[in-house]
């Protein structure tokens, strides 16, 4: 009996320490698989469970070559080796791969990466190429991935460089097309969220698996042709060592379109190189971004309104004393012309700074007395209207290049910037203002091609993406008739005659050429300084009067140099020139026309 009340007891305690046990198993997967559901399936997502940028590809950017869309920059397949240290097995054996096959392009120690086990992504090298990429996914490592990105290439080195801009290491455009049109070149990324393997493959199966594919930028085609831009560098560096000019500008124009040929400056940058340039203002782009006073150029605009408006021509005259005085100033001419009645012809071909405040004065209804001018504020209104309102100077053109300014023209009264009639005859002659080349350029391309005035452009079009069709834009004026098209004749023919007189031995045989040389002070500390001028020469030329096919601005300066618009900037024009009418296989015109 005794032996049997010991048999059960110990079955009852045996029964008792399994049912324990079964408890503590139960409360266990109720805490676990219950109470921490949601941690434990938040672990489960982070270790399974990875979220990967697809990166759109860059928009690529093309020239034109007489007409027809060419690569200028492009993107290179480069790839970055990343790590989740937690997944890694064989770091060792890594780092050694990693050495062999990516040598220079891996990271600073690598073993403390491949084993920072309170991190889930290092970067262990990047720019490698599709083949060392191969190279390392052959190896089969656990815990390593690779991230496909594109890298930009330009092949045609510094060519439009200002124009170009670059793209940093984080990927952002930056200056000219690059930054302008950053947004639209860079597309946007896509999202891949997929349950992944030991090895980091993606697996198809998961309800958390998210495909967002990537939306790739567009690729450009811009205005800029690569052999025009080619021949305008060429002659720029010429030019300027020629002379000693240390810095040089050209803007090429189709004025019949406002579409820009090339802009051309000096001193440039390598774009894929651009970490290596010293000094940032490189990155610039002169022609948009660097307003200045230009000088006797504008005489042309000034000529062109005092021809619309009525108030001067190439035949009528005035009385030339050298010098004329506005207000409390006296303005003289520069170079010395023939004294007397001479007509506004000879004013322009000789430059004379008295004849343009003439005609500006005459804009406001009087004819002063020899030597004087009275400059009212109907003249101003009037000069104010064509300059600003009509030709669009002083104001931004909306080239979607980064860094455009818009410069600076004084409204007819606004006094705070002192004697308004004496700044509106500097400004009828070249000064008293600040504005860029191409705004010049442009109200000159207006002036000329019939009076129409044209928004300069630098994207021709796109290229699509399936069909890799050119999706040319159409071109319209911005504003038709700006002057009259008898007035554009008229003037036309005046800037023709002031090279004739002058420089007709430089240009090629049968052919319409025209050009205004310009010499403009420089300031400094808010006065002229006598040491140190900018020269310029704005052109044109074609087949005949009434086929007009390109607009020519140049642009040199120096530190310290006196240089002169005829003496200096016109010889690149003139090289450029005639580069120009062999190259668009013009014909010799009708001299009739």
């Amino acid at each position: 009996m005794k032996y049997e009340l010991q048999s059960g007891s110990r079955s009852i305690l045996i029964a008792g320490l399994l049912l324990f046990i079964i408890a503590v198993f139960i409360i266990r997967l109720f805490w676990l698989q219950v109470v921490q559901h949601d941690y434990y399936v938040g672990v489960a997502s982070r270790e399974q469970v990875r979220r990967l940028v697809v990166p759109a590809d860059r928009g690529e950017i093309y020239s034109l070559d007489m007409g027809v869309p060419n690569k200028l920059v492009l993107n290179q397949t480069v790839y970055t080796v990343f790590a989740d240290p937690q997944t890694v097995s064989q770091p060792d054996e890594i780092v050694k791969s990693l050495d062999e096959v990516a040598g220079g392009n891996t990271r600073d120690k690598l073993k403390d990466l491949l084993t920072a086990k309170n991190s889930r992504y290092q970067i262990l090298a990047t720019g490698l190429t599709d083949t060392q990429a191969e190279m390392l996914k052959d190896k089969g490592y656990a815990g390593i991935g690779f991230q496909k990105e594109n890298q930009r290439v330009y092949p045609e080195g510094s060519l439009a460089a200002q124009t170009l801009g670059f793209v940093d290491g984080e990927g952002e455009g930056k200056y000219g097309i690059e930054g302008g049109m950053n947004s639209q070149l860079a597309g946007k990324d896509g999202l891949l969220q997929s349950v992944v393997d030991v090895s980091e493959v993606p697996l198809s199966i998961g309800g958390k698996n998210i495909k967002q594919p990537a939306e790739d930028g567009k690729d450009v085609v811009l205005t800029i042709d690569r052999n025009i831009q080619h021949e305008a560098e060429k002659a720029l560096k010429k030019g300027m060592k020629k002379v000693g000019a240390d810095e040089g500008s050209v803007v090429i124009m189709d004025p019949n379109s406002g579409q820009i040929m090339s802009m051309a400056n000096y001193p440039t940058f390598n774009p894929s190189k651009y970490f290596k340039v010293k000094d940032a203002a490189a990155f610039n782009n002169p022609v948009i971004s660097d307003p200045y006073e230009p000088g006797s150029d504008i005489k042309t605009l000034t000529m062109a309104t005092g021809i619309d408006t009525g108030v001067a021509s190439a035949k009528s005259t005035y009385v030339n004393t050298d010098h004329i005085t506005v207000a409390d100033r006296t303005i003289s001419n520069a170079s010395k012309g023939e004294t007397g009645r001479i007509t506004f012809q000879h004013a322009l071909n000789w430059s004379l700074n008295t004849g343009f405040v003439t005609v500006l004065e005459r804009m406001g209804g009087i004819e002063g007395k020899t030597g004087h001018a009275t400059i009212n504020q109907q003249a101003r209104e009037v000069l104010y209207k064509y300059f600003h309102d009509k030709l669009r100077l002083g104001q931004l053109t909306g080239l979607p290049l980064a860094g455009e300014s818009a410069g600076i023209m004084i409204g007819p009264n606004n006094h705070a910037y002192g004697s308004l009639p004496v700044r509106y005859s500097n400004v009828a002659f070249g000064q008293g203002m600040d504005i860029t080349m191409v705004q010049v350029a442009a109200a000159f391309g207006a002036i000329i091609n019939g009076g129409d005035y044209y928004t300069p452009s630098v994207v021709a079009g796109t290229i699509d993406n399936d069909t890799q069709a050119f999706n040319q834009k159409t071109v319209e004026p911005t504003e038709k008739k700006v002057i009259k098209k008898q007035s554009s004749r008229d003037v036309t023919k005046m800037i023709h005659e002031a090279r004739q007189a002058f420089y007709a031995s430089h240009d090629k045989k049968g052919y319409y050429v025209g050009g205004k040389t310009g010499t403009s002070q420089t300031l400094e500390n808010g006065k002229y300084v006598d040491n140190q001028t900018i020269a310029t020469y704005l052109g044109y030329g074609g087949s005949d009067l009434k086929n007009l096919n390109y607009v020519i601005m140049v642009r040199l300066s120096g530190k310290g140099k006196n240089l002169e618009g005829g003496k200096h900037a016109m010889p690149v024009f003139t090289d450029i020139s005639n580069w120009m009418l062999d190259y668009l296989k013009l014909a010799p015109g009708d001299k009739n026309a």
